[in-house]
């Protein structure tokens, strides 16, 4: 591949993806949503070197016309716009199924129009639901618990259904959950994090017995970068995953003894998912992606785990940082 367009560039894992592509030589365009504040998002705080090989295209995921505009002249797209967070869902269903199926949609409907060589349509662990078995393989059955992840189950289906339809060349990444710098508070290591570096040490978090399995956003982006070069992927689903599970509340012991800290626990209402919704357990089966692709993670296990939460919380320490979160205010 030699140019690739990364739609929701300007976002926590895009960034980075971007970042990555440009350090290792593509040639990379850059969507960011539009905004008259002219603002990159998180490019916003890339090193020059790499902005000043970007071209940045701004537009909106949702407008045909934009998406088809952007991808002209582009070898492969890597798909990472969406809406994402879970408790905003149960607000505004409506924006996912707009932004995350009818995004999908025109991606996949321009790389069929334009002979894209590659699509890379991102998917989310949360399709699976809480986990009938473990680890879970990429043929668990999907679930719906979250109007969020019933939009992606959504745009994941939209996608494969081009490649079987028009043998439009569609690989379907599965990341689960993706943590690092430059994470949206709304998340809960970045949650934990910044309310123990301004000073609390009864930190207020939701459901503590549910288990996730962490990946660490450079093994992300590496498992983006491997679906999209190998021919293998065309037609899969992929799970990008440690193969590590812990619970939200051992993630939080974990953490505050990475920051040399005793803490107290609250539960707190306003965080908790409607019981039906909220998933219990997570946990991934790597082995196809090693398989099909040779990647694994660097960052896998407990010790990776320490490993990627160290980096995570030196970041968010410089001041500079964690000024741009409110610490005090849970984001939905």
């Amino acid at each position: 591949m030699k140019k690739i367009l990364v739609t929701g560039a300007d976002g926590f894992i895009g960034s980075h993806l971007v970042e990555k592509l440009v350090c290792d030589g593509y040639a990379v365009k850059a969507f960011v949503l539009y905004n008259s504040f002219n603002s990159w998002g998180w490019l916003d705080e890339s090193p020059l070197d790499v902005k000043n090989e970007l071209e940045v295209f701004a537009g909106d995921i949702r407008d045909a016309h934009g998406v088809k505009t952007a991808m002209e002249g582009c070898d492969a797209v890597l798909n990472l716009a969406a809406l994402i967070a879970i408790p905003y869902s149960y607000h505004s269903p409506d924006t996912y199924v707009d932004t995350n199926v009818k995004g999908a949609l025109n991606v996949v409907q321009a790389a069929r129009e334009l002979g894209i060589e590659k699509v890379v349509q991102t998917s989310t662990s949360e399709v699976y639901g809480t986990a009938r078995f473990v680890p879970i393989t990429e043929e668990h059955p999907l679930q719906g618990q979250s109007p969020y992840s019933a939009s992606k189950i959504g745009a994941d289906q939209i996608a494969m259904s081009f490649y079987r339809s028009f043998g439009t060349p569609v690989a379907l990444i599965r990341p689960f959950n993706t943590y690092g710098p430059r994470q949206s508070a709304r998340a809960v290591i970045p949650t934990i994090i910044t309310q123990l570096l301004n000073g609390k040490r009864k930190i207020k978090l939701g459901a503590l017995t549910p288990t996730r399995d962490f990946n660490y956003v450079k093994d992300t982006v590496q498992g983006f970068i491997s679906v999209m070069n190998s021919h293998n992927s065309i037609g899969e689903v992929i799970n990008i995953g440690s193969n590590f599970e812990v619970s939200i509340g051992d993630t939080a012991k974990i953490i505050a003894e990475a920051m040399n800290v005793d803490i107290e626990i609250e539960t707190d209402e306003i965080r908790l998912r409607p019981e039906k919704s909220e998933v219990n357990r997570l946990w991934a089966d790597n082995s196809k992606a090693k398989r099909l692709l040779g990647w694994e993670p660097q960052y896998g296990g407990r010790e990776g785990f320490k490993r990627g939460l160290k980096e995570t919380i030196d970041w968010f320490a410089d001041k500079d940082n964690l000024k741009k979160y409110k610490a005090d205010v849970y984001n939905i």
